[in-house]
C-alpha cells in the first residue's frame, strides 16, 4: 500500500522496475536503484532532466507505472574519481581522429585481401593444407565481422 512501481529504462532499451513511495526523493530513487553511482546517473522524465535531488515523485507527478528513461554519464564528477582509458590501444594521438583498434578490422581485411591475390596468383607455393587454412581463416573473420558490426 502506498508504493508505487517505476519503470526504468536504459539507453540499450532494457528496463527494470523499481518500487518506491510517493514520498521519497529523487535523490532517494537514485540512491535505492544506483547504489554508489548517484552523481553519474541521469533520470528524464517526460522530457525533463530531474537535476533537483530534494523533489518528490509526487511533486513531479511521477504514478504507478511511469516511466523514467536513465543514463550513466561517463564524465567523472567530483564525488568519482576518472578511470583510464580501459581501451588496449590506449587514447588516440593528438592529431590522429582514429585509435589503433579502429584501424584492426580494415588491416585484417588487407591482409587477407593479399593472401587470396598470392594464393590465386601463385598457387604452385600454396599447399593444399595452406589454402584450406587461409580458407578457414576467411571464414572465421567474415563471422566476426558481421557479428560485430552486424548488430
Amino acid at each position: 500500500p502506498g508504493l508505487i512501481k517505476i519503470r526504468l529504462k536504459f539507453l540499450n532499451d532494457t528496463e527494470e522496475v523499481a518500487v518506491a513511495r510517493p514520498e521519497d526523493t529523487v535523490g532517494v530513487l537514485k540512491s535505492k536503484c544506483f547504489p554508489g553511482q548517484e552523481s553519474q546517473m541521469k533520470l528524464i522524465y517526460r522530457g525533463q532532466l530531474l537535476q533537483d535531488q530534494a523533489r518528490t515523485l509526487r511533486s513531479l507527478r511521477i504514478t504507478d507505472n511511469c516511466v523514467i528513461h536513465c543514463h550513466r554519464s561517463r564524465g567523472a564528477t567530483a564525488a568519482t574519481p576518472a578511470l583510464p582509458d580501459p581501451s588496449p590501444a590506449g587514447p588516440a594521438a593528438p592529431g590522429l581522429p582514429l585509435g589503433g583498434g579502429t584501424l584492426m578490422v580494415p588491416t585484417v581485411m588487407v591482409v587477407l585481401a593479399l593472401g587470396w591475390y598470392f594464393r590465386i596468383n601463385y598457387r604452385q607455393l600454396f599447399t593444399a593444407p595452406a589454402t584450406v587454412s587461409l580458407i578457414g581463416v576467411t571464414v572465421l573473420v567474415t563471422f566476426l565481422a558481421f557479428g560485430v558490426y552486424g548488430q
